[in-house]
């Protein structure tokens, strides 16, 4: 399946949040849609699940215009929604039929998925009986009923230890098969780089940056070389390299030097670096992180 977002643009009165979006999710390939606080990710999202009309632009799913209720769609949203003095089973079954289940299919999938988080024995508890992070398991459960067709996730690693947090992503692996597609939000850069083949970035209403991830990471680590010595700090190697060799650029982050090739190749400089006597602990082609792109094309000072 291909998801297209076409020139999409929602007002607010006056004042336009969406300004002419255009990006595609392709099915088997988890899409990271990052962006700030008030960047305009939940009225996208919003404007998806069909909870208000788009000003002009239409979503396409292969290539015709999406219907709703057509389609079984998963979302946890950032703010939770289900309800702490209700009985869990009982909700997650509501939760399934409003998706176009039924009450027995609703039964089921919610029963299989709470044994496979561990709340299986839990199912006739009231939601507010349990821990911050047990509770979060339930609402990721109530995103994955019924095996939907799309599946939404907005930070659904909050509260997760990092054991619970290794089975969320193994059971949202799972479910992008070659017929699912997924919209992952977090600012938990890492999971994004984990989970996710493409990334989309908006920014203020406008997409800033989509593709797949690999190749932008390629594409802007470019000339880019990681360095560091066993018997130098980073200030040291800095201060040293920078007055003895040209035609490089050096700056560093918490793991290395980063070294940006002006008028010389790899080869080059590490021939310079042995003929320095630099003990080479680390030399290898920089990569940037999933924060690092985050930053250069939603920061403050992109």
């Amino acid at each position: 399946m291909e998801l297209e977002f076409r020139n999409i643009v929602k007002s607010y009165g006056k004042n336009e949040i969406l300004h002419g979006l255009n990006f595609k999710v392709e099915s088997g390939r988890p899409m990271g849609f990052l962006g700030r606080n008030g960047a305009g990710k939940t009225t996208t999202i919003r404007a998806l699940m069909g909870v208000f009309k788009l000003n002009s632009g239409e979503i396409l799913l292969d290539g015709k215009k999406i219907n709703n209720k057509k389609l079984r769609i998963g979302y946890l949203p950032e703010e939770r929604g289900m309800y702490g003095k209700q009985q869990i089973l009982e909700q997650l079954i509501y939760f399934g039929t409003l998706r176009g289940g039924t009450r027995v299919e609703s039964k089921k999938s919610a029963s299989e998925l709470l044994e496979r988080v561990g709340l299986g024995e839990y199912a006739k508890k009231n939601l507010d009986t349990l821990s911050k992070g047990n509770q979060q398991k339930v609402q990721i459960v109530q995103s994955l009923l019924n095996n939907p067709d799309i599946l939404i996730l907005d930070e659904p690693f909050s509260g997760l230890d990092p054991i619970n947090s290794t089975m969320l992503k193994e059971m949202i692996l799972e479910s992008t098969g070659d017929n699912k597609l997924l919209l992952f939000s977090s600012h938990q850069m890492g999971y994004v780089e984990e989970i996710c083949d493409d990334i989309t970035l908006i920014d203020s209403g406008d997409i800033v940056l989509s593709g797949n991830l690999s190749d932008i990471q390629r594409e802007l680590g470019e000339n880019k070389l990681r360095l560091s010595a066993v018997n130098m700090n980073r200030e040291e190697l800095t201060s040293y390299i920078g007055s003895q060799i040209d035609g490089i650029d050096i700056s560093h982050d918490k793991q290395s030097l980063i070294i940006t090739l002006n008028s010389m190749d790899k080869s080059e400089l590490l021939s310079e670096l042995l003929k320095l006597n630099v003990d080479i602990d680390l030399f290898s082609v920089y990569k940037p992180s999933m924060s690092d792109i985050f930053i250069k094309y939603a920061g403050d000072e992109k």
